[in-house]
Formats: C-alpha cells, structure tokens, sequence
C-alpha cells in the first residue's frame, strides 16, 4: 500500500552480557499521536542465553526467529519515530537496580568486577529458570525513521559518522531542516521513501524505563522532549548501543511472511532468513477496498488499579487468553507468539512492573480471531501476582491468583472493539458467565465476590483489522438481510436489538438499501465490492419473498446511483484526469462479474467451478493508478489463499465456511454466493433475467435526480453494461447465433433511447457555457461506449447510432467550433478500433485483407470493390459516394475539411482534427497486420480525400517555409502550448490489440491537453503532423495510381501539388544536435520525445527507401516497446514521460539519429513524388513549366540539410533530369541553372566523399550537356565560376582542400572521356578549373583574415578588383562586400558597394543600348562620389557584353539598375545620408518616367519628400563619422609594415575604443608581449624600433580643406562627403618638450591625402601623400584668437541664442583670472614691436584679430545683457567691468602700429607665392636657406 521499509536489526550489545534481553520494534506518528504499526518481537541472544529459557519454549517456529522486518508507511510526516523497546527476564528488584550492573561495569574491567559479573550471571540463572516466562521493562531507544531516509537522500550514508556509529538519532535529527522551512514543508510534500540509499544506523542512547511512565502517553511525550530540546530531559541512560539496517523495501523479497504468518511467496530454500511485514495502523483513514482475508484482533492492557485494595499484590501480571467455551480445554491456540517460540500460543503475559499496585501496560495481544465468531466466544483475562524471591514456607509457587475478568467477543452479533473499563471478580467464575459481560451479569447464587465492588478497575483497549466484520451498522444490516434472502437462516432474524419475521423483511430491506449510502465513507470503501454484487443481484433478479414477488430493481439501481454520486463527491478519494472514480474503475475492471443466476445455484454441492472464459474481460481500466496498484497489491499480498502454508485447524474452517460461499471464484466476495440446496422452501428466485437488459432498463425509466446522477457519471454504467454484455456473449454460442441475434430488440431500443438521451444532454450542456467540462467527459464516455459496442453488437446499428449522434448535435445551438471539436473527440476514439480498417475497407478478397484479431463474419466477407474501376480523380474528392462507403473516414474526414476552412477560433479545432487523422494513420502503420505493401496501399487509398483538402487547403494555411534561395530554413519555434497528439504504446494499442483494450483517457486526453489559443494559421507542429499524413498516404499508395493522377491534373493543382512539396523538405529538414541542446522548456521537452518517439514509429520500417531506416536501428526500439506494453487499458493510456531533469547525452543522440532519419525519409517520399510527375506529365505545352516547378523543389531540397542516402538519389534524379530535358532547362530556366550551379558546386565542397562524387559527376554532366547539346558552355563557364566566387564570398566554411579534389576529379573525368577527347572541352574545362583554382586561392588569404573586417574588406577589393574585366563577377563581390558592411551596419559604404554595382551595370546597358533617359555609364555617378569613375568599361580586354553569358546575371537589365539604386537610396537613408539619396533617385526617376511606371514613382516622391523632411530635422545633428591615421611597423605585419591608412569610424567613436580594439586584435593574432601602442603622434622613427615587435601608432584627425573648398561646402552634410584630405597638428618647441611657454610654442600641422575619397567602397584607405609645415609662435597664436573670435561671433548671432553657451565662450574670454588668456597673449606679442622685420606682417594681423575680438566681446556682452534673468545682474556687471578692464589693458597695443608696413618695400627679386601644399612658415625657409 504505502511507502514500505525494511528494517534489520544487526546487533544489540550492553557493556555487560549475563542474561538474555528481548526487543519490540514499532512505529510512532508524534504528529498525530498515535502508533501507526503492530510490534514486531526479535531478540539476538545467543544459543548460551536461549539454553537458559529452555524449560519455558517448549518449541521455536522458524518465523519467530526473523530478524527482519517491512513497515508500510502511507502517510509519511517528519514526525514518524521507530522506538525499540527492550525487555528481560523478571528478576527481584526495581528496574533502577537491576539497570544499575548495566551503568557501571563493563566485561574488561578488573578482577573484582569479574567476581561480581559471575554471581550476576549466576544469579541471572537462577531467575531466568524460575520466572523465565515473564518478563520486566528495561530500557528504549528511538530514531527518526523519517530523518534517516531524508538525510540519505542529500547526503551519503557512507561518512565516518554513520558507518562507525557515532551519531546518535538525536545527532542525526540536526541534519533536518527547521520544521516551518520552506524546506520542511517541501519535503513533508515530498517524501521519496522509496529512492533513499540504505542506510546503518546505530542508537547510542538507550533510556532506561521507568515503571511509572511506560504508557502510550508516557511515550509520546518522551518523543516530544527528544525532538524539541535533543537532550535527555532527566531521564537516566543505559550505556550500550542497537544496530540497524534501513533500506527501501524492494517489491518482492524471498522469505518473506505477511501479518498473519504465511509466505507470501513459496519458498525453494529449506532454511531462509525470513522476514515479517508489520501490519499498519494509517494514522489517517485509507481507502482501499479488501482484496485479501484478514481477521485480526488487537488487544491492548492499559491500566490496573488496586492500590485501594488491602492485598499483597504487587508484581502484577495479566495472563489473556482467547475462549471458545468456559472449561479449561476451550483455550484456542490463536495468539500470535513473540521471538523465539511457537508461532501460536494458547496464552500471553504482561510484562511486570515491580512493587507497582497500579500499573500501566503497554503490552500488545495479537489474536488471529476465527471465521465464525459464537456467542461463546471471549476474552479471558487471568491477574496473578508474581513472587520474585522464592520463599522458604512456598514451595516454589511462583503465580498466586489475584482475580479474574472476561469480555465476550461479539455483542448481538457485532465484533467487539473500543475502550473497556471491566470489574475484577475475586473468585472462581460462574457457569455461564461468559454469555454476559461483566459489567451486566445477572444476580448469582452463591453470588460473585467482586474487587472494589464492582467497580471498573481494569482498562483495555480491542482493535480489529477484518475484512469479515463490517463494523459499521448501515453495512451490517444490509449484509445480514440479503444474507437471509439467500435463504442460509430461519426466521425470524435478529438485528441487533430487533426481531425481523419473514414478511418485513422486504420493508427492511427496502430501508436498508437506502441507507447504504449514508453509511461512513471508509466501511464502505472497504466492502465496496460485496455492497455493488449484492445490489446488481437485487436489479437483475426480483426475489420471492414469504410467496410474494420484490421487485427491488429500481431501490437497488437507485442506491448504486447514490453510491457511485457519493464516492464521486468525495473530496479524499482518488479521481483520474478524467474525473472518474479509481476506485470504481478497479471494480469494474477487475471485480465485476455478471451476477448470479438460476441455473448456476442449481448444483447440490454450492461450490461449482466456472469455466476460466466466464471471467474474460473487455473492461477497460479507468484510472492511471489501477494497474501498478493492483499489481503491488498482489505482489505484496499479505496472505494469498492460493499459496499453501502449514494447515491448521483455524485454516480448514476459513476453508470450510468459505467453501460454502463460493471462495474459488475468480472474482467472488464472501457471502456472495448462494448455496441452493439449503434455502428454504419460501424463498426462490424467479424467471432468468439478463443483467445487461435490467441495467438498460432502469437507465432508460429512471427519473429525478437519480436520472441526472446516472447520465452524470454514464461512464460507470456504460462500462458496466458493455463487461455484461461482453460476459453475456461469452457464455452463448456464438458461431450458431448471427451478431443481429445476441441481443433483444428490447435492448436495442433501450441502448438507442440512452445513446439519444445522453446526445441531449451533452449538446445541453455545452450550451450552458459553465458545464462544458462535465458535457465533454460524457461525450467521451459515450463515444468509448459506441467503441465497444463495435466489438460486440451489430455493426449497422451502431453506425446508425453514430449518424443519429452525428445530426443531433449539428442542430444544437452551439458555435461551430464546439460542435467540430466535439464530434471529433468522439470519432477520434470511434476511429481507434481494432475492427476500423475491417469497417471502412472493401477488401477484393478475403486473402488480401488483414487478419483481424477477433476476426467477425461481417467483416471477412464485406463486399468487394477496386478502385480501378472508378475515375481516378474522384478518388481524391471528399464526394457524398466516398462518405457513404467509408462512413467513419467519411465522418472524420469531414470533420477535418471543415475545420480547415474555418477562418476565426479555428486553430485550436484544426489542431485537433489534424492531430486525430495523424494518430490513426500512426495506429495503422504500427499495426502488425499491416505490414504488407498490397494492404497498406489499400489503406492509403482510403485516405486519398485527404490528399486533395490538404492540396486546397495550402493557401488559406500558413506554413512555415524556408526562403528557397536562403540556404538554411527559417527555424520555427516550436509551440509550447501544442502537445503531440498520441504516444507510441497508443499507437500500438490501437494497431494491435486483441480486445482493444485502450484506456478511456488514451485519446481522450489529448483534446484536453491542446492549448486554448485561437488562430486561423496553423502552428509548426501542426503543420508538420498535416504533412506527415499526406507524405505517408503518398509514400504507401499505389504508383501507378498517384502517376494516372498528377497525368489527369490541371496545371494550377500540379503547381499546387509542387509547392506543397517544397513546403514538406522545408518542414522536415534536419536540424542537428544543436537545435535539441537549446531545448530547455519541459513542455517542448515532452512533446519533442513524444515527436521523436512517434515519427520513428511513423516511418519506421518498410518504406521506400526502408534499407537507410534500419541504419538507425529504428526498429528495435519499437520492438521494445512493444513487448513491454501490456494489453490493459490502465497501461496503455497517454501519458507524457515527467522528466524533470535535463535529457542525457544518449537521449540527444538518439534524438538527432531519428531526426536524421524522418528528414531522409520524408525527402525521399517527396524525390519518388517528382519522379513520378515527371514520368506521368504528358509532353503538353505545359510541360517545360512542369519540369521546372520539379527543378525548383529539387534545388530547394539541396538547399536544405540532407542525408547522404537522399544525396546519391537526388543527384541521380537531377541528371537524368538534364540528360530528358537538358535544352529546355538550359533555354528557358536560365536563371535556375545558375542556382543549379551554386548547389551542385556546394556540395563539392562536401566532407564526406559519396556526396562529393555525386556533385562532381552532377558538375561533370552539366558542363558536358551544355557543351556538346545546347551550345552555351560558355554560360556555364561563367554561371560555374559566379557561383564559385559567390560561394567562397559568403561562406566562412569553405572547405578548400575539399574543393580542390572535386576540381581534380572533373579534370580527370574531362581527360578520360573518350567521345569528347576530339572536341575542345576537356582544353575548355581545364581552364575553367585553373580559373576556379585561383580565385580559390584569393579567398584562402580571406579565411584568415575572417576577424578583422578592414583586411578583410582590403582582400574582398582586390578579389573585386581582379575580375574588372568580368563584369557579372564583380558585381557579385561588390554584392558579397554589401552585405558584410551590412552585418557590420556601415550602411554607407554598403550603399557605396550598391552604387559601384549600379554603375557597372549602366556603363554595359549604354553599350547595348543607347536611350536618353539610361544613365552614361558611370561618369553619371559622379555627383555621388568620384570613385564611381573606376566602373568605367576602358581596358582593352573588357568583355562585350553581347557575348553569351557575359553580363547575363539578372542585374544587368533595367529593372535590374532600378533595383541596385532602389537599395543604394534605402541605405543611404539608414546611414543619414539622406542628401544622396536625392543623387541616387535623380538617375532612378527618369528610368521609371520612360517605363510609366507611376506606382514606383508615387514611391519614390515619397521617399524623396522622408529625405528632405529628415534634412530639415536632423540636418546639424547628424554625426557623420570620425577618422583616425593608423600607422603599421614592424616586419611581423608583412604587407602592412609601413603603410599607413586612415580608418572611418562610427559618429562618436573615442581614441581609446580604436585605440583598445586594434590593440586586442592583434595581441590575439601575434600573441602576448609582442605589439606596442605608440602613444604619440610624433613621427615614427624605424631604426629605434625593436625588429622582434610590431607597432601601432594611432592620430584622431580632421578633414581639411583649402579656403577655396570651405565657398562650396557649406553644409554639414558637404563637409563629411567626398573627403580625400585629413589634418592633425602635433605641437613642440625647439627645446624637444611637446609643450612650452607662449613664445617658445610651436605647432607642425601634418596634411595626408587618400587614394579614395571618403565614403567608399571600404572603411579604411590607404594615404598616398604626406605635407607638413610648422607654425611660429606668433603664427599659432593667430589662429587660436582666429578661433576664439569664431567662436565668439557663433555664440552671439545665433538664431535661437542660448545662454549658457555664451556665457561660457564670454567667460573664457573676458574672466579676469584666464591663464594664458588673450590678455597675456597680447602682452607677450604685441608689448613691443619686434626687432626681425619678417614678423611684422604677423604682428600685425594679430593685432587686427585682437581689433575684431575685443570688438565681439563687446557685441557678446550687450546680447547678454538681454538674455539674462532678474538674478543674474550682478554676473552681468561683473562681466562688463572685466570687460571694460581688458579693452582698457589692449587699448594702447592696439593703436601701436609699425609705420614701416605703410612704406612702399623695394625687393631685390620677385617675391614667390607659396604654394599652400608645401607651404613653410618664414622661419622654416630662413632656417633652409642657411
């Protein structure tokens, strides 16, 4: 039943061994203060310490001997404590003294001590022989038994603590969590009392008892101490230690004996160690009805009280005895011995507390009671007081007798149990006595003598465990007046109190019945069996009772109803996801047989043996839990009548009354049946009645809310009406009776009235939104109902029911979507029969059809039909015809067509109509007598509508579909809430079951485990398991049949039909490992193991292509599973594995192996598919479309992931697809030969070799056709070498090597090909090759370079550069350099690559053409950038683009420049660039004007109009990028040392980022220690440089532009755009400081000039030109008050003046305390007028400046004024008075002017102009000239 542990004692030692000791173990539950276990007696004494107790063991049984045990434990709680008691012999003393050798000796100790120890022994000799039967208390020891299974379940029992006995349970206890914890109340949730490691361990601390606290009581408050305060609360201890062994019971153990001492399982062995199961006591009531014989008695001695009575006794002892009469000899050996003795014993003693007149007990009597309990029956209870110390005047009488006392065992026929307090009698018993109860006996003559006059003195306690006695009045009653029914008593009966004559018997009857159902809930639980026979007996058979007829049948069906209604209501029993009764669903699974009847009650004996067919069942088990727990219950059956065990009397009267009552049936309970030969005259039952028929009857005239309860849980009596049913058929002959004749046409109106009446009822509810839980539960009982009915009743009837069904929920008022999803919960389970295919398959013979397990007449002989007489396309309609021949695929069918087109709330109906069509198909490949090819044929054709709703149905579908050209499949996510349908064992069931058995949930649950979300598009999964039916109906059906189909179908449905086939490779394509990795949902967990299961089960075997399945070994592990899978319903059903945990590495691999195969498979289905639509396509102007729609899935399958298997097939179709149609795909299919190309050279690329000699052959081929049939080799020469370049452009994983061999093997098949040696082919593709071979070459520099994007881009550009002369080549580079830019968002040298692309295009469209509104080749682009100019078509060797396949890509054509403008303009405008995006749509908008193309136009106005308003909005906030030079040295650089270039970087990008991320790279590349970073931007000088290191040296630089440039770039935009020359400064004085004092400053501005101008086509380009010149002292002090001045007029004449701006500028210029301000700029400067004469040109144009900066200071600080608030007026004056200050300081260096600029100047030569880009300051030129 519950949890089980097995407990083993090792040992018990004590520091001293003199005599021997004896333990009870038992479980205590402190939580609810109660034991929750029988004792269980063992002790280990050795041979020594037995020879003692020799004189009083007469004998040891075996079983007494066991030192093992198994406790149950139902319901687990952190409160459950294991206590060992331990007991000795009786010996003179108080148990302090005799504990007291124990506490301070030991065995070693010195020679005194073994003085002492010997007279102990001796002593304990003595004792032992006199008072061996008794016994004294002695000490206890407990332990936590639920804190050792937890604490071995986190930790290993294996540390030091555990194994050598150092912690105590009280130590153990600290290692729980705090009780509260969250923790705590987890586990007290989560008790895994069957997962704990074994576990020893030892109780150090052993208490010693005290005679007056050993009641129960006592106890529970020791327990409580013990767990609050884990220490010994001022009780003494008693040195010495108990060993245990704890471990999970396994389910079944040798040896072992149940409670009432048999073998639970025969034992081989002579000698076994046997072990005893412990009889529970459930601290909570358990439900669970008797399975086994069990009549036990516990007997419990409380308390004694005498202490008022003048008398001697003090050592008191109560010898129990059990009576089945009064004198001497009426004792029954039926007391259960304890350790070391007999197994039963006539007698048991209490053990004593010494000098204790009022003792308390804890003693437990066990008492095996017999079968037939009399009124003589009692418990006589004998009170002796012990003499310890032998006196001299006795001779030796030990016993001297205190009183009496007795209680009778049954009262007015009722077992006695409860609380007794009973008076003593002093003397020898009356005669009689044991009729009465002491309490009541009547006056005696000569009267009794009575302690305390008669007062209650001694309290005890009985407690039964019986499956005999009811205990409950209700049931009892019952029980006694059907008992009397049956004929087994003479009236009148007795009632407890009352008297009943023969003629109320009905009306108590009648009373009785109706008060079954308020008897309490746990006595009917447990008798729940015999109360549903005797009931189901009243229905079926009216009784005549005293000459008149009873009709109890609608009484009886009325408190079954009430019955069944209250066990559902009840909140403690168990229910499945179903909300149906377990227990109920036990009965009728395992329980029910057809009741008793006439015929059978006619045999003398009473005991007749049923033939074994009788109780076959096609019940079904309702509950998941009915299967394992009755398959425990058996395993674990504590006493199984059938194993044999030694006789004793007791066990030949079980036998003897159970003999009479039928005990040998399969199924029987105890007084169900009846024996006939005794039954009174008066008494009879009338005429047979069936009980299928009666049932029937009373569900149709019940009324009230017994008609509402029994509709309510119609499950219950369907179930029961079709096990009746099917018993009934059993027992008849049904070879000589039809299947019309099993039953009445009576019956048959009845079932069609129920089926009528529940259809009501669930169309009712589902209207009342409220009970739509409850209609669809009776829905499904229903629908299993009609199931099983198929297996036993005229087929056509209950077609006829499924039609009625069918129309009368279409004409309830309910949504469409609940009326679908209903019908279809119900055809799904219809459709799971065993007989379905028999039903819906007209078979040409009977030899081809499949062995039906039951095989019925109707089905082999159905009539036949072919297929090939009907017109081919029909057959794919879902037409009136093919629904009245196959009624139930009809119905489904219909169901799923309509859930398809339903447009809202449609996704959770089309699920579930998908998901049935998909388990059936499931059902009926993994079903055995399917196998053959003929049959599964057939089956497919049944199936075929199904093909063409799924054909229409593709367009108003949302399939998830890989881009064709996108190389790998978008990944759909997968829907967490979408349950796969049906589990593998499901599947088998429904395919091969003999009764199909399935469980009722099987496919019931499914629906209800479907998310509620609603959509019209279906879901991936869905989607999936959609076209899993169709590629299997493809796979399995007839090809000549599939082939006259595609022959006669119109092009717009082929098409379809291909399309549908591309969407089947991209929803099966084969993800990998990896996709299984990231799953980590446990929804998606379940439902992918589910998915992997089931599609290897799916496509598991006999396919097409069956020999690459069994590579996986498939197989077997279907093979598994189905010799596992038991034939019963409660093992069958769905059930999704829990997995908690992550999946293991072998559930991966197993994973992707079944991935692996279904995306093979389905590939391959598909591949056979266009196989036969191109053989079947008749040579109609249709057919070049047709081959190339075949061409499109083919290449969209190489696309995708593949097998090598689907690899070789496809490669082989794709050839012979060339060689049938090589010039119409070569002339009409350009476009797809180039995607041709670029797949089949991919896969030469392949690691693995088949797939690369498939390709290269392929590659081979195609170059061949093209050369010697269609005369366009140079078009393949050029797609080849496109798609190569194009290949190694995108791919980061080219695999080089491989490629290289592939181009060696074509060579080689070029060389070897003898036809061709004459022609110039092989000299042709040997160019090729070499052709390929370099740009090979290129790309493997590239793959190095794959981290650094700048190289990178540098070798993409040569790459691009190298094929100028092979226009559609470099566009194809130009494009793969895009879309790198792309992935790094530099929108704008991505549109750069757009616009160099475009260019290209325009410069070979004005050779062909010569329109006006074309653009000129690329001298147009040149307001785009100057760079375009490289496009231009100049060389010599340029190709025409007239030549074939030159230029033949689909950009080189108008629409084709329109599209590259159209991309160039959308990533201008993502790069901000919106001022080109203009430029762009200028050369686009006369293109469009001359094509009238408006709608593009409107588009591109638009577009225009989003330019411009951006230009407005964001026109000066626009960040453009910023520039750095960097500068390589060092040889480890190799091309690089040396050069320089400068790098374009984001907007806002920081020195340090590039700085950091440079600097990264390359330590990464060269390794640690080797690069530096030069910090400065001096220049770099090489010979100081260390020859081991590399160097980066990194300068932020500017723009720059000559005066005359700043007249045209006005705007922000102009000034970031076509940028070709940058500038940085680098300050220092003559002295070598950077920095120095104002007359000392210096500053060397450094021009670089680009090969590009900035954007580009890259974002670094190298410098070409380097200018330098310096600036003087004076000369750099101009420019900063030319700036400061600058900045000045900004801030005062901005439109939207800002403040805080001006005030900041103001203050730099007019603070008072500004170091190196202008003040001091001045003084230094203009104080005195300088001596060189060259300088005075630049004093005075610093003086000028000052001129226009005090004069700005002055306009700054008047606009201040106006912009100031109310606060700031202080600010305001004291800026005007530093101001006023400055003017006053500058005045009289301003007005100094050098009269001698004023003079005319006489040169002796003409004076040069500088030219401004060597242009030296004079002191660099007078310095030259020196």
């Amino acid at each position: 039943m519950g949890h089980r542990i097995y407990v083993r004692c090792q040992s018990i030692k004590f520091e001293i061994d003199i005599e021997p000791v004896f333990a009870t173990m038992a479980l205590y539950d402190l939580k609810e203060k109660k034991k929750i276990s029988e004792d269980f007696h063992f002790d280990l004494n050795s041979d020594t310490m037995r020879g003692l107790l020799r004189p009083h063991t007469p004998s040891i049984d075996p079983s007494s001997q066991a030192k093992a045990a198994i406790f149950s434990i139902t319901q687990p709680s952190q409160d459950i404590y294991l206590v060992v008691k331990i007991e000795k012999v009786l010996q003179q003393g108080e148990i302090s003294d005799c504990a007291d050798p124990y506490m301070s000796m030991r065995d070693s100790d010195t020679a005194k001590n073994r003085d002492k120890l010997d007279k102990l022994k001796t002593q304990a000799e003595q004792f032992c022989q006199r008072l061996g039967r008794y016994r004294m208390p002695f000490a206890w020891g407990v332990v936590n038994i639920m804190g050792v299974t937890t604490t071995t379940l986190e930790r290993d029992m294996a540390e030091a603590d555990g194994v050598n006995g150092k912690g105590s349970s009280l130590e153990r206890r600290t290692y729980l969590p705090r009780r509260n914890s969250e923790r705590f109340l987890y586990m007290e949730d989560q008790y895994n009392l069957s997962g704990f490691k074994p576990a020893n361990i030892t109780i150090n601390t052993l208490f010693k008892q005290e005679g007056d606290r050993l009641s129960d009581e006592d106890l529970f408050k020791f327990l409580g101490d013990i767990k609050r305060t884990s220490i010994q609360r001022r009780t003494k201890t008693i040195p010495g230690m108990i060993k245990l062994e704890v471990q999970p019971a396994p389910e079944s153990m040798t040896g072992c004996l149940s409670p009432e001492l048999i073998l639970v399982k025969p034992l081989a062995e002579k000698n076994p160690r046997l072990i005893k199961e412990v009889l529970e006591f459930p601290s909570s009531e358990v439900y669970v009805p008797h399975s086994i014989y069990r009549n036990i008695l516990f007997v419990y001695p409380q308390r004694l009280n005498v202490a008022n009575r003048l008398t001697s006794a003090r050592n008191i002892t109560i010898k129990i005895q059990f009576m089945s009469g009064e004198e001497p000899a009426s004792v029954l050996p039926v007391i259960f011995g304890k350790s070391s003795g007999p197994e039963f014993v006539t007698e048991a003693y209490t053990p004593v507390t010494y000098h204790n007149k009022s003792p308390d007990f804890y003693e437990e009597v066990k008492i095996k009671l017999p079968a037939k309990l009399t009124e003589r029956h009692h418990l006589l209870f004998t009170f002796y007081h012990i003499s310890c110390q032998q006196k001299q005047s006795q001779a030796g009488a030990v016993e001297s007798l205190v009183g009496y006392s007795w209680l009778p065992i049954v009262h007015t026929d009722r077992l006695q149990t409860g609380q007794y307090c009973l008076p003593i009698a002093l003397e020898k018993l009356p005669v009689n006595y044991s009729m009465h109860s002491p309490e009541r006996i009547p006056t005696q003559v000569p009267p009794v003598k009575w302690m305390e006059s008669h007062k209650g003195v001694f309290n005890l306690e009985l407690q039964a465990v019986s499956s005999v006695h009811t205990q409950d009045n209700h049931l009892e009653r019952f029980f006694t007046l059907c008992h009397a029914l049956e004929g087994k008593v003479t009236f009148p009966i007795r009632l407890r109190d009352d008297k009943i004559p023969e003629n109320k018997v009905e009306h108590e009857l009648k009373l009785s019945i109706v008060s079954l159902s308020s008897s309490r809930l746990e006595p009917l639980v447990l008798f729940l069996h015999q109360v549903l026979d005797k009931l189901f007996r009243l229905i079926m058979q009216p009784m005549v009772i005293a000459g008149q007829t009873a009709n109890l049948g609608q009484i009886a069906f009325e408190s079954v109803v009430s019955i069944i209604n209250s066990l559902h209501n009840s909140q403690e029993l168990e229910r499945d996801h179903q909300g149906r009764n377990c227990l109920l669903a036990k009965y009728l699974y395992y329980a029910f047989r057809l009741p008793d009847t006439q015929g059978e009650m006619a045999s003398t004996g009473g005991h007749q043996v049923h033939p074994e067919a009788r109780y076959s069942t096609l019940g079904r088990a309702t509950a998941s839990t009915v299967g394992s727990m009755l398959l425990q219950s058996r395993i674990r059956s504590s006493s199984n009548p059938d194993i044999p065990a030694p006789q004793s009397a007791e066990d030949a009267e079980v036998k003897s009354i159970l003999s009479g009552k039928g005990a040998n049936h399969p199924s029987c309970r105890m007084s169900t049946y009846v024996d006939t030969s005794t039954s009174s005259a008066g008494m009879k039952p009338i005429n047979k009645k069936q009980f299928h028929e009666e049932l029937a009857l009373q569900m149709v005239v019940s009324t009230g809310i017994c008609r509402e309860n029994a509709y309510k849980y119609a499950w219950f009596f369907f179930e029961l009406l079709v096990k009746s049913m099917a018993q009934h058929v059993s027992q008849m002959d049904r070879k000589s009776i039809p299947r019309q004749s099993r039953f009445s046409d009576r019956f048959k109106d009845d079932i069609t009235t129920i089926v009528n009446v529940v259809t009501a009822e669930i169309g009712t509810s589902l209207v009342k939104q409220k009970e739509t839980e409850q209609a669809e539960k009776v829905n499904i009982s229903l629908a299993f109902f009609l199931y099983d009915l198929m297996s036993l009743m005229d087929r056509g009837f209950v077609f006829r029911l499924v039609k009625s069904y069918c129309n009368q929920m279409s004409a309830k008022a309910v949504s469409m979507t609940t009326v679908i999803s209903t019908r279809l919960e119900f055809l799904r389970i219809l459709c799971s029969h065993e007989h379905y295919l028999n039903l819906s398959l007209y078979f040409s013979s009977p030899a081809s059809a499949p062995a039906s397990p039951c095989p019925s007449i109707s089905s082999q002989t159905s009539s036949s039909c072919s297929f090939q007489e009907q017109k081919i396309m029909a057959m794919f309609d879902l037409s009136p015809e093919f629904k009245q021949q196959h009624f139930l695929t009809g119905l489904l069918l219909t169901e799923l067509d309509a859930a398809l087109e339903m447009e809202q709330d449609g996704g959770k109906v089309q699920r579930k109509a998908i998901n049935a069509t998909y388990s059936l198909l499931c059902a009926h490949d993994l079903d055995h007598r399917c196998m053959r090819p003929e049959v599964r044929a057939k089956i497919a054709a049944l199936y075929l509508p199904l093909v063409g709703v799924i054909i229409e149905s593709i367009n108003s579908l949302d399939f998830t579909v890989s881009d064709t050209r996108g190389g790998k499949a978008k990944t759909t996510e997968e829907d967490p809430d979408n349950v796969n349908p049906i589990n593998q064992n499901i599947a088998m069931a429904i395919a091969g079951n003999p009764f199909n058995t399935l469980a009722r949930n099987a496919l019931a649950s499914m629906a209800s485990m479907q998310s509620a979300k609603a959509t019209s598009t279906l879901t991936a999964e869905t989607s999936r398991n959609l076209l899993v039916c169709f590629l299997w109906i493809m796979k399995n059906a007839e090809t000549s049949l599939i082939q006259r189909w595609t022959a006669d179908m119109p092009f717009a449905q082929l098409s379809r039909l291909l399309e549908l086939l591309t969407i089947c490779v991209s929803c099966f394509e084969y993800r990998g490992k990896q996709s299984s990795d990231k799953v980590s949902t446990q929804a998606l967990q379940k439902s992918q193991q589910a998915k992997a299961r089931l599609e290897e089960a799916l496509l598991g075997g006999q396919g097409a292509r069956g020999e690459m399945m069994r590579r996986a070994g498939g197989n077997e592990r279907t093979m598994g599973y189905r010799e596992n899978l038991r034939w019963r319903k409660d093992l069958t059903q769905w059930r999704q594995t829990n997995d908690r945990h992550d999946k293991s590495k072998a559930e991966l691999d197993q994973e992707a192996i079944i991935s692996g195969n279904l995306a093979t498979e389905a590939n391959l289905i598909v591949l056979d598919l266009l196989e036969i639509i191109v053989q079947a396509t008749p040579l109609a102007e249709c057919k070049d479309s047709v081959v190339g729609g075949v061409l499109r899935v083919l290449l969209h399958s190489l696309t995708c992931n593949q097998s090598t298997t689907f690899l070789t097939h496809c490669f082989s179709s794709l050839r012979a697809l060339i060689i049938k149609f090589g010039e119409l795909l070569f002339e009409e299919e350009a476009e797809q030969c180039a995607d041709l190309c670029q797949k089949v050279l991919q896969h030469c690329s392949s690691r693995v070799d088949g797939n690369r000699s498939q390709a290269c052959a392929t590659l081979y081929l195609i170059m061949r056709y093209s050369y010697s049939s269609a005369s366009n080799f140079s078009r393949v020469k050029m797609q080849v070498t496109m798609s190569l370049a194009s290949l190694v452009g995108k791919s980061s994983d080219v695999q080089e090597e491989y490629l290289r061999r592939s181009f060696r093997t074509i060579l080689a098949y070029a060389e070897e090909d003898t036809e061709m040696q004459a022609t110039q082919l092989p000299a042709q593709v040997d160019e090729l090759l070499e052709n390929l071979n370099r740009i090979l070459s290129d790309t493997v520099k590239m793959k190095e370079f794959q981290e650094d994007p700048e190289m990178l881009m540098d070798l993409m550009y040569r790459i691009a550069k190298g094929y100028q002369t092979s226009p559609d080549l470099r566009l194809t580079w130009l494009q793969n350099m895009a879309e790198k830019h792309n992935g790094r968002k530099c929108y704008t040298e991505s549109a750069m690559c757009q616009v160099h692309a475009a260019a290209l295009v325009a410069e070979y469209l004005s050779m062909l053409e010569d329109h006006k509104y074309l653009p000129v080749g690329s001298v147009t682009f040149q307001n785009l950038s100057p760079n375009v100019l490289e496009e231009s078509a100049v060389s010599d060797d340029v190709l025409s683009p007239d030549e074939d396949g030159v230029c033949s890509g689909r950009y080189f054509t108008e629409v084709g420049l329109v599209d590259l403008l159209e991309q160039a303009a959308e990533l201008f405008s993502n790069g901000g660039l919106f001022e080109a995006v203009n430029e762009v749509y200028k050369i686009m908008i006369p293109i469009l004007e001359s094509n009238r193309d408006f709608r593009r136009l409107a588009s591109t106005h638009d577009k225009l109009q989003k330019a411009f308003e951006n230009i407005i909005q964001k026109g000066h906030k626009r960040m453009f990028g910023t520039y750095f030079r960097v500068g390589f040295y060092g040889s480890k650089f190799g091309d690089l040392d040396e050069r320089e270039f400068i790098y374009k970087e984001p907007g806002i990008t920081h020195l340090p980022e590039i700085s950091h991320r440079l600097e990264s790279f390359y330590s990464q590349c060269m390794g640690d220690g080797v690069l530096e970073m030069i910090k400065d931007s001096t220049p770099v000088d090489k010979n100081k440089l260390d020859p081991n290191k590399a160097y980066i040296q990194i300068t932020f630089v500017e723009p720059y532009f000559d005066d005359y440039e700043m007249k045209d770039r006005m705007t922000n935009f102009e000034k970031n755009f076509n940028l070709r020359r940058f500038m940085y400064t680098t300050p220092f004085t003559k002295s070598g400081r950077p920095r120095g004092e104002l007359n000392e400053q210096y500053k060397r501005k450094t021009i670089l000039t680009t090969m590009h101008s900035f954007p580009y086509i890259k974002t670094r380009i190298q410098v070409i030109q380097k200018d330098e010149f310096d600036l003087t002292p004076i000369e750099v002090a101009i420019e900063d008050m030319q700036k400061k001045t600058r900045e000045l007029a900004v801030a005062t004449h901005r439109v939207q003046p800002d403040a805080k701006m001006l005030q900041m500028v103001l203050q730099g210029s007019v603070g008072a305390t500004v170091n190196q301000g202008p003040l001091e700029v001045a003084q230094v400067f203009l104080n005195e007028i300088p001596a060189d004469p060259k300088l005075y040109r630049h004093h005075n144009k610093l003086r000028l400046c000052f001129k226009e900066f005090i004069m700005r200071c002055g306009e700054a600080v008047e606009k201040n004024k106006h912009l100031i608030t109310a606060d700031q007026k202080e600010y305001q004056m004291e800026l005007k008075k530093n101001y006023n200050k400055l003017r006053e300081n500058l005045r009289p260096m301003l007005e100094r002017k050098i009269p001698e600029l004023y003079k005319p100047i006489h040169l002796s030569k003409p004076r040069m102009e500088r030219d401004i880009s060597k242009r030296g300051s004079f002191r660099r030129t007078q310095e030259d000239n020196s």
